[in-house]
C-alpha cells in the first residue's frame, strides 16, 4: 500500500509575525498509523524539502507519544526534510492520500492547482482521501466531474468555529474551516472542542482537530482491509 501525505508550504500567520506550518500530532500519528500497518508513506509539499512546523504544536503541551516517536525517528526525520514537489506527484503512483493540517495549508494548498487537481484526480480514480483539522479548508475549490463542489451534500467535518475562537485566530485567518464547508454546501457536524470526531462520506474522510488525525487514519486504512 502507497500513501502519499501532502504537508503545507507555508510559514506566516497571516499579519501577526508569528509562525505557522504543518502540526506535528496531525503528520506524526498517521504517518505511524500507515507505517504500522505496512504502508509506504511519501512526504510532499508545494514548494519540497522541508516544510514549516508550526512551533505551537511542539509546546510541551501538545507533545505526544507519536510526536516524540517522530522526533527520535531519524530516517521519519529525514523523510520530513526531502519532500517531494507536489507539481510532481502522480495521483496514479498510490493508494491514497493524507492531508494533516495545521493553519498553514489555509494560505498555501487551498489555492494551489496542483492540489486541488490531485485530489479531483484520486476520487476520479476512486481512491480514498482524508483530510484532518484545517485541511478539510484545501477543498474550497475542489469540484465534481459535473463542476460542482465537491462537498456539497457530503457529511464532512474540520476545524470549529469555536475551536478557531479558542486559539484566537478567527480574524488572523484567511477563512473558517466551519464557515467555508458551509457555504460549499457541505453537511457539517462537529463533536466536542478538541475532542477526536471524524466523518465519512463515500470517499471522502474527514477529521475535525488534531485529535482526530489518528482516528481519521484508522478509518482510512479499514478502506483497505
Amino acid at each position: 500500500m502507497k500513501v502519499l501525505m501532502v504537508l503545507t508550504s507555508h510559514d506566516r500567520l497571516g499579519d501577526t509575525g508569528r509562525k505557522t506550518g504543518f502540526w506535528l500530532e496531525e503528520l506524526a500519528a498517521p504517518y505511524y498509523a500507515f507505517k504500522d500497518a505496512g504502508a509506504e508513506v511519501t512526504l510532499a509539499s508545494p514548494a519540497g524539502g522541508n516544510p514549516p512546523l508550526d512551533p505551537k504544536s511542539n509546546e510541551p503541551d501538545f507533545q505526544t507519544e507519536m510526536t516524540h516517536r517522530f522526533e527520535a525517528d531519524a530516517g521519519a526525520v529525514a523523510q520530513l526534510a526531502a519532500t517531494v514537489r507536489l507539481d510532481t506527484i502522480s495521483q496514479a503512483d498510490y493508494d491514497t492520500v493524507f492531508y494533516p493540517g495545521g493553519h498553514g495549508p489555509l494560505w498555501d494548498l487551498a489555492e494551489d492547482k496542483h492540489s486541488i487537481a490531485l485530489i479531483e484526480s484520486f476520487l476520479a480514480a476512486e481512491k480514498p482521501v482524508a483530510l484532518v483539522c484545517h485541511a478539510p479548508g484545501v477543498l474550497r475549490h475542489v469540484k465534481t466531474p459535473a463542476g460542482r463542489p465537491l462537498v456539497e451534500g457530503k457529511k464532512v467535518t474540520g476545524f470549529a468555529n469555536s475551536e478557531e475562537e479558542g486559539v484566537g485566530l478567527t480574524n488572523v485567518v484567511p477563512f473558517l474551516v466551519e464557515d467555508e464547508l458551509v457555504a460549499q454546501g457541505g453537511i457539517y457536524s462537529k463533536g466536542a472542542d478538541w475532542g477526536s470526531y471524524v466523518v465519512q462520506d463515500g470517499l471522502l474522510i474527514t477529521g475535525q482537530n488534531p485529535g482526530s488525525s489518528a482516528a481519521a487514519a484508522a478509518l482510512l486504512l479499514k478502506q483497505f482491509a
